[in-house]
């Protein structure tokens, strides 16, 4: 059994940058020729022209910002898919933005970090992303399956049945979100379920504080966090080290000024951009809207990628919220709604050791009833479910904010 998913993973720095060099100017050329939107962005590009990483940072940026736009003018995809695709799936995110899938094994690359995270052949993994029009479940059960792992479909939701579900079939693993880990094993706790099969588990969606992740390892669970979109798939990944984020081999990453595609030192926080080597959605310089930064040295497990400090907050008001992106249009959606409202500012928070949402409404005809609409309207736009706090007209401040990410974690 080796440490190490394959040998992409212990390359030479140089020899990964020249290899990943060669690979975006092949993805530059294969989306010129065979996307309808990058024929045009990329038009007065010559790929064979693509020798270093500053001819890279001269490509022109694609925004995840603009997926929706593109997307209304050209359904579904924007024309950034290659127009030979076969699709197998066609994914609805908040936005709404759609991403496809396909039968390819591993199409996703998950594959990767869940060996880091130490799934191996023949274990069972019980799944806990939606398989329900978000992408993240059948990624991740792609890649399992690449793995050689059985999955166990578990979506999200019936706690209950979660665990006896576990109790039962006594998977090793799990896959998901930590605050759904440990809304099972506290529902397994008060049940008297044996739930100790699980001692490995894959997460991302949303942040992974050392107190939570203390609190797992000392009910024998290992927890390693991945970093991933649903545009992209896998982008980083921890490995039983847990430090950093070691950068995927199926991408190319930058760190940006935000707003430029300039790329900031090592070490400098900017923004996280990735050309993506997948054929069927070559996504080149895609701007994430995430925050991030690349860190010194390499990984002490041996892997010789660079790594990334993780998560550090949004480039833009968009927010992740118990794994869903929450838009600003969506906030806007909500406000238009409702014509008692004069403004509206959503503060997300962090209490509880789970992430809280509350939309501070400015109104002169509060009332329960205009209370329980507006979260009705939440839940229904943002699909997340949120609170409703009706403040004083004027007294959220003049400052162009729509999203407050005010979280603070331990």
């Amino acid at each position: 059994m080796t440490d190490f998913y394959d040998a992409l993973e212990t390359r030479t720095p140089a020899d990964r940058e020249q290899a990943l060099i060669q690979a975006v100017a092949k993805q530059v050329a294969h989306a010129k020729e065979n996307t309808t939107a990058y024929a045009s962005l990329l038009k007065d590009i010559d790929p064979s022209s693509i020798n270093s990483t500053d001819d890279i940072a001269k490509l022109p940026i694609t925004r995840k910002s603009e997926l929706i736009e593109l997307q209304k003018k050209d359904q579904p995809f924007g024309g950034l898919t290659d127009r030979n695709i076969k699709l197998s799936h066609i994914f609805a995110s908040p936005g709404p933005i759609y991403e496809p899938g396909t039968k390819k094994e591993d199409f996703a690359r998950f594959a990767r970090s869940l060996h880091a995270a130490g799934f191996r052949a023949g274990g069972i993994a019980h799944n806990c992303f939606s398989y329900h029009f978000t992408p993240a479940g059948i990624m991740f059960d792609s890649g399992a399956h690449a793995m050689g792992c059985v999955v166990i479909p578990a979506g999200t939701g019936q706690t209950e049945l979660q665990v006896q579900t576990i109790a039962d079939l006594k998977p090793d693993s799990y896959i998901g979100t930590p605050s759904f880990l440990k809304i099972i094993l506290d529902k397994a706790e008060s049940l008297g379920s044996d739930v100790s099969s699980i001692t490995k588990a894959l997460v991302t969606g949303e942040a992974l504080p050392p107190s939570i992740r203390e609190g797992f390892a000392e009910k024998g669970i290992a927890v390693c966090q991945c970093y991933s979109s649903a545009d992209l798939g896998l982008i980083a990944y921890e490995s039983s080290e847990q430090e950093g984020l070691i950068i995927d081999e199926g991408i190319y990453l930058e760190i940006v000024r935000p707003g430029t595609g300039d790329p900031v030192p090592d070490g400098e926080v900017g923004e996280v951009i990735v050309t993506s080597f997948n054929p069927e959605y070559p996504l080149i310089r895609f701007a994430t809207g995430d925050l991030s930064a690349i860190m010194d040295g390499q990984s002490p497990c041996g892997r010789t990628n660079k790594r990334i400090k993780g998560w550090m907050g949004r480039a833009d008001q968009t927010a992740k919220v118990r794994g869903m992106f929450v838009h600003p249009e969506q906030v806007d959606k909500v406000f238009k709604r409702h014509p008692e409202l004069s403004k509206v500012r959503l503060v997300v928070g962090w209490e509880n050791e789970s992430d809280q949402l509350t939309l501070k409404c400015e109104t002169d005809q509060a009332s329960k009833e205009l209370n329980n609409s507006v979260c009705n309207s939440i839940r229904d736009i943002c699909k997340v479910r949120g609170d409703v706090e009706f403040v004083d007209t004027g007294s959220l401040p003049n400052d162009g904010t729509i999203i407050e990410d005010a979280r603070k974690y331990d």
